[in-house]
């Protein structure tokens, strides 16, 4: 046992992903130093502000959204499959929220229901038709997923800006849900059961990847895509059902975006955090493994709340983050393309001896 556990830790320590999380430490320690700052000031703050008394509510509340498209991105991307729309679908499923729970004829706790999963329909079925357009017409997943989040930002804004607008607002926002058409929050706090259905979410995500048939399919794909198809695979089958599951996440994210604070669906609010991009960038640093996909979201939700309190504590602008978020990534790259390099490497190195040995041999 107590074997296992060094190895693990030894694993672990060796991470590709945490030898870059410690580079990107040291890079903008550099930064810092170079403009005259203090870094252990800096991320002293960084570390205060994300988890003191006074910010772990915000950061379980930017977390939510965070990990909730981490997880959704991860979905296929553990196929090898890269969902570029998670903007569109995230939208997609905020509106959808917002008029079922507008509309809805059914009790304030029934509506609620309804809306979350309106949202999840929603996102499913906008990231599923991308799907289909790689399957029934050849075009690349990454393009089409991509290209269909501009109709889709583009259709609730409209929604929003006229059929279903405030008209006491000059705002591009809908009309504020009915009174209890939310999701209940914990205590006096931001944070709402919202973290929890995207930690449930999550926690299937772990279960389905470690525990089914479904789940080794899907590794199996993402490690080697041809091996896959040889065993049996429907690869395009696959394919659709991890799109439309990572769009039914990513469309619960945005309905959970509707139904908290302030309850209503605003033009442009959901997307412009960014929080998709950092979604995908905590993914991809966890290579889309679910435990490391949820902490390196939690990680980037903690700096990016760290940040604001860095900037207001030390006058350290909180762009750093965002830099140490994209030097984490561009290690990762350089390490993994490193590796690969020595891999490929390693297989011709150790025939060169075979070879030479069988000349000798035959010349002899």
């Amino acid at each position: 046992m107590g074997a296992t556990i060094r190895s693990l830790g030894g694993r672990s320590l060796r991470a590709p992903a945490l030898h870059s999380v410690v580079a990107a430490v040291i890079v903008g320690a550099l930064f810092l130093v170079g403009t005259g700052a203090d870094p252990i000031g800096a991320y002293g703050s960084v570390v205060s502000g994300a988890l003191g008394p006074d910010g772990i509510g915000p950061t379980l509340t930017t977390g939510t959204s965070i990990l909730g498209l981490a997880v959704a991105l991860a979905i296929p991307m553990r196929a090898g499959l890269l969902n570029l729309g998670g903007d569109g679908q995230l939208v997609l499923g905020g509106i959808a929220a917002a008029a079922t729970g507008l509309y809805s004829p059914l009790p304030a706790p029934l509506t609620v229901v309804a809306s979350l999963l309106a949202g999840m329909a929603a996102g499913a079925a906008y990231a599923a038709l991308a799907a289909v357009c790689q399957n029934r017409f050849g075009v690349p997943l990454l393009v089409s997923s991509l290209l269909l989040g501009y109709p889709a930002m583009s259709f609730a804004s409209y929604l929003a800006r006229f059929p279903l607008k405030d008209d006491g607002s000059s705002l591009p926002q809908t009309r504020r849900l009915p009174d209890g058409v939310e999701l209940p929050a914990f205590g006096s706090s931001t944070v709402t059961v919202g973290l929890l259905l995207v930690a449930l979410a999550a926690g299937v995500f772990l279960f389905a990847d470690a525990r089914t048939a479904t789940g080794y399919e899907i590794r199996m794909t993402g490690l080697n895509p041809r091996f896959a198809v040889y065993a049996g695979v429907d690869k395009p089958r696959l394919t659709l059902r991890l799109m439309a599951l990572s769009g039914a996440v990513a469309g619960l994210v945005g309905a959970i975006g509707v139904l908290s604070f302030p309850y209503r669906f605003i033009d442009g609010s959901l997307t412009a955090a960014g929080h998709t991009w950092t979604g995908l960038t905590a993914a991809l640093l966890a290579a889309a493994a679910p435990i490391g996909t949820a902490v390196a979201a939690l990680f980037f939700a903690a700096l990016e709340v760290g940040g604001l309190a860095m900037e207001r504590t030390t006058e350290v602008p909180r762009e750093l983050t965002q830099v140490l978020q994209a030097v984490v990534i561009v290690f990762l790259a350089a390490r993994l393309n490193l590796t690969w390099r020595r891999a490929r490497k390693k297989p011709s190195d150790a025939r060169v001896p075979a070879d030479t040995d069988t000349k000798e041999v035959s010349v002899r």
